[in-house]
């Protein structure tokens, strides 16, 4: 799995998600999975957050 620097430099629209899931972005390079189970959070139901807000932004480009 992606870090997530790697997610917002590739879909940008993502950092609003990690700031309201209080994730921190720089987290060192570490793989999103591993942020979200340090932080009690389903790395699934953040996959499925990220994926919503780059749908909505790819249906309004």
């Amino acid at each position: 799995m992606t870090s997530i620097p790697e997610w917002i430099i590739e879909y940008p629209e993502t950092n609003a998600v990690f700031d309201e899931l209080g994730l921190d972005t720089s987290c060192a390079g570490k793989s999103l999975q591993y942020v979200c189970h340090h932080c009690g959070l389903s790395p699934q139901a953040v996959l499925s957050r990220l994926q919503q807000v780059i749908d909505h932004r790819e249906g309004n480009d």
